[in-house]
């Protein structure tokens, strides 16, 4: 008798699925950047409180910390409409 294990690996996604996943962690991290740029957010700047031309990298790397992360849920709540829009073309996961 074969006991399944837990460890196996999972089924590779689809190619329409990756790509979807992808987009959707990209626009969830643009949202949070311009939340973070909107907010004037951040750390002082060394140029006595005007804005450092390295201000936008910091915001972006920022913003994708926090998608990549997918601890909002946002980012599958983007992809999820997405696959919604799109038909049942794009499998489920």
């Amino acid at each position: 008798m074969e006991i399944p294990t837990a460890t196996a690996a999972a089924a590779p996604m689809p190619a329409e699925e990756a790509t979807l996943r992808k987009q959707a962690e990209a626009l969830e991290a643009f949202l949070f950047a311009e939340l973070l740029r909107v907010a004037d957010t951040g750390p002082p700047s060394p140029l006595g409180g005007r804005a450092s031309q390295f201000d936008s990298f910091l915001r972006r790397t920022q913003a994708e910390a926090v998608a990549a992360s997918g601890q909002t849920g946002l980012a599958e709540a983007i992809y999820r409409s997405m696959q919604r829009a799109l038909g049942p073309g794009v499998s489920d996961s």
